[in-house]
């Protein structure tokens, strides 16, 4: 099977998935049993990461400066021409 047939079919990702969980599950639940800290702080750095990446994209990312800062501008332009201080 090539790779583009294998890229459109849905059992090739569902047997991807179902591989990973069993891998995982197999890893963490001899840890979970034993009151290992390990998972704890394996989740504690995959939210950190995910929050950290979801922050940078959607609050502090290159588009999201540029369109402040083209709102800026245009909030300018308009105190200006319209002779409003901008914090009143």
């Amino acid at each position: 099977m090539s790779f583009i047939e294998k890229a459109i079919n849905p059992a090739f990702y569902k047997q991807k998935i179902s591989s990973w969980s069993h891998a995982t599950a197999e890893y963490y639940k001899p840890l979970f049993r034993s009151g290992s800290v390990k998972p704890l702080w394996h989740i504690m750095i995959a939210t950190s990461v995910l929050m950290y990446t979801q922050n940078y994209l959607f609050n502090k990312g290159t588009h999201i400066q540029h369109a402040r800062q083209e709102k800026k501008v245009a909030l300018d332009e308009y105190y200006k021409n319209h002779n409003i201080t901008p914090h009143h």
